[in-house]
């Protein structure tokens, strides 16, 4: 089995929307594991993904932070699967966003780059209308669901190959699971051979 850090922040989920919903893992097990536990992990957070606000996140922020979080993995989870969106779940992204008006503002020196976000809400408010162009276009045909039941994260596989998301302990998991299933199927049908009676 692949040991890892569990509070380890993810980023190779393929998209900074879908690394914000990594910030919880095992999130439909009875254990999930929250990376965002704290405003000052949340700060380290946007300062890894290049947003850090002119104002450092706070507690409100960090609940802000999780209901988004939850409100984009209904809306991702029913695009995977090919099912409507939760209405309740769209009215509340839509009104989230009604509220953060965040004008583009580029800057030049060593590069091109945006104007900092003023609050962690603006920067969550980036990170929706990332999530946003990218569910209702046609990228969301490279979106991928982990197969893992108690992990179901949300991915880009442009190839649509992978089974599990790049947790390498979900791919662990799911491996081990499988080959301990061919190996019961396969004693099965020995069992099942050894009891025929011998041909005539």
């Amino acid at each position: 089995m692949v040991r890892q850090d569990k509070l380890a922040f993810r980023f190779d989920c393929g998209a900074t929307w879908l690394n914000l919903l990594a910030t919880r893992g095992r999130t439909f097990s009875r254990t999930p594991v929250e990376r965002l536990a704290s405003p000052e992990r949340f700060a380290e957070w946007l300062a890894r993904c290049e947003l850090s606000p002119v104002r450092p996140p706070g507690r409100d922020d960090l609940h802000q932070a999780w209901t988004l979080r939850e409100t984009l993995r209904v809306l991702a989870l029913a695009t995977v699967d090919e099912r409507p969106p939760p209405a309740d779940a769209v009215a509340d992204l839509t009104a989230f966003l009604a509220r953060y008006d965040d004008p583009v503002r580029l800057s030049t020196d060593d590069r091109l780059r945006r104007e900092p976000p003023a609050t962690a809400a603006h920067a969550l408010a980036r990170i929706a209308r990332q999530a946003v162009d990218h569910l209702t276009g046609s990228d969301r045909l490279a979106l991928k669901v982990c197969q893992e039941d108690d992990c179901r994260g949300v991915f880009i596989d442009p190839p649509g190959r992978r089974r599990w998301c790049p947790s390498p302990a979900c791919a662990s998991r799911g491996r081990v699971r499988a080959h301990r299933a061919r190996r019961s199927a396969s004693n099965a049908n020995t069992t099942a051979n050894e009891d025929q009676p011998p041909a005539p």
